[in-house]
Order: C-alpha cells, then sequence, then structure tokens
C-alpha cells in the first residue's frame, strides 16, 4: 500500500478531537533503515470508531483488519485506508488477536482495538524506536474518555499496555477475555498516549461490562476456580481503595467516580456469575 505522511496539518487527523495537552509532534520522514511494521485491527460492527483509528496510523508499512462478520460497512471503510481485510470468524479475544499478528507481512506488530487511536506524540516516539529498537516489546499508556472526559488517573491513566512488538519474540494469550501479550524480556517504554474512546454512552459501556464479566465468569470455571463470600466482598472493596484513593480517582470528578464504581461492580459481578456456574453444574 502506498505510505502516507502524517505530519501536524494532516487533514485527516486536525478533525479528530484531542485529550488536553496532548502535544502535535512531527513525525520523522520515511527512513529505509527503520524496521517495517505493520497494524493489525479486529473488527466486528466497527464503522463508527475505525476511521479514526486507521487515519491515527498513516505511519504504518501495512495495516490488517481481521474482520469476524461485520454489516455495517467496516469492511469498506477499511479498504478504503488501503487496509488488507480478512475475514475470521470469532476465536475469543486473545486467539483473534494472534491470528491477527500471524497475518502481518512484517514481523513487527502494532495491535489495535478499533475504537483505539494513536496520539501524534506517541506516533512519533513509536517511529523513532523502529529505527533502532532497543527492545522487543514496548509498552504505551493507554489514556480512556469516559462520560466526555479524559481521565487522568485511577484505573483510567495510565493504563499500560504492551502493543508494539516483534512477534519471532511475543505472542498473544488464548484468553477468551483480558487477553494479554506474552513475552519474557523488559519492555521498552514510548512516549505519548494510545486514546481509547469508551462506549458512546453509559448504557451501551454497562452492556459491554455485562459480556464481559460473563466470558471471564466462564474462563475461571473452565480453571476450576470458585468464588465465596470472600471474593465477593473484598475483590470490590479492594479494587475501590485502590484505584479511586490510592491511584487519585477522586481527582477525575463525577466520571471517575462512575468508571471505579463500574469496576468494582464488575469484579462483584464477575464472581456472583462464577459462583452460579459452579453451583449449577450437576
Amino acid at each position: 500500500m502506498t505510505k502516507r505522511i502524517l505530519g501536524i496539518g494532516s487533514p485527516i487527523l486536525s478533525r479528530i478531537p484531542q485529550p488536553p495537552h496532548s502535544e502535535a509532534l512531527p513525525i520523522p520522514s520515511n527512513d529505509p533503515a527503520r524496521a517495517r511494521v505493520s497494524v493489525v485491527v479486529i473488527t466486528l460492527n466497527a464503522a463508527g470508531p475505525l476511521a479514526d483509528c486507521l487515519a491515527s496510523v498513516a505511519f504504518a508499512d501495512e495495516i490488517v483488519v481481521v474482520d469476524s462478520g461485520s454489516t455495517d460497512g467496516t469492511r469498506e471503510l477499511a479498504q478504503k485506508f488501503g487496509a488488507r481485510v480478512v475475514s475470521q470468524d470469532w476465536l475469543g479475544f486473545g486467539r483473534q488477536k494472534q491470528f491477527a499478528t500471524d497475518q502481518a507481512a512484517n514481523d513487527w506488530v502494532l495491535s489495535l482495538d478499533a475504537d483505539e487511536r494513536v496520539s501524534p506524540e506517541l506516533a512519533a516516539s513509536l517511529v523513532h524506536a523502529l529505527q533502532s529498537p532497543a527492545a522487543s516489546v514496548y509498552r504505551m499508556a493507554r489514556r480512556n474518555r469516559f462520560l466526555g472526559r479524559w481521565l487522568r488517573h485511577g484505573e483510567g491513566y495510565p493504563d499500560w499496555s504492551a502493543r508494539l512488538y516483534d512477534r519471532t519474540l511475543a505472542r498473544w494469550s488464548d484468553d477468551t477475555v483480558h487477553e494479554k501479550l506474552l513475552f519474557s524480556s523488559t519492555p521498552g517504554t514510548l512516549q505519548g498516549d494510545l486514546l481509547h474512546e469508551s462506549a458512546a454512552d453509559l448504557g451501551r459501556y454497562l452492556e459491554k461490562q455485562n459480556r464481559y464479566t460473563t466470558l471471564a465468569a466462564a474462563a475461571l470455571h473452565q480453571q476450576g476456580r470458585d468464588a465465596g463470600v470472600v471474593e465477593l466482598l473484598l475483590s470490590p472493596l479492594v479494587r475501590f481503595i485502590k484505584f479511586y484513593f490510592l491511584r487519585l480517582g477522586f481527582l477525575d470528578g463525577m466520571p471517575g467516580l462512575v468508571h471505579t464504581s463500574i469496576g468494582c461492580m464488575s469484579s462483584f459481578m464477575k464472581y456472583a456469575k462464577l459462583a452460579e456456574l459452579r453451583r449449577s453444574r450437576p
């Protein structure tokens, strides 16, 4: 595909709302010595956020979108951005991301979700790191936007995520939800934020959390885990103290309180659903 250089004056990027205090740093010119990188994105009916996601990775040498049956024009939109679209029935988050990684033409891979985008500062840092990689895996701070506010504390930031990696030295776990990148080395750290847009409204966010807790409970059940009163009581309490007080979530105002509280509720529901699965077993 034709590579595009992303700069401060990019007309595509200029229409994307940026978090406060983000710095639009210039992207270094393409360097033939720079390691080539593929951006991989897994999708299902993601036409809404996908354009901003793909517009933010104009530095990529290749974009691969692995779609699991979209009916909203996601595939056609991805192709307009020059992406190679691959169809794959849903395998669970971990295996789907590993499948996408395996489709890439380059060993260096940046794995994104469709509702994420790379800030200009992160893009510049990423390109610079690939000119002479000092690590096989790089992590980045993920900033979450919730109820219209870019969170700066608590669970919402910095949500450290390892997303740029040499696929010969790292792979995704098989987890159906809350997947992890598995590697044995010390990761490097990139400057700038990976910007994550939470669901458009609170109702959709709660629906997503409900799906995730069901998947998480099923995974724990398969591992033979159980949950009792201790997990149901202490897990939400410890989580609230950690993220709302120790990690200063209260400084994010009402969105910070709601974000932390829903996380605690999700922890409770995960263990409640696990207890239900254990007790319904024949």
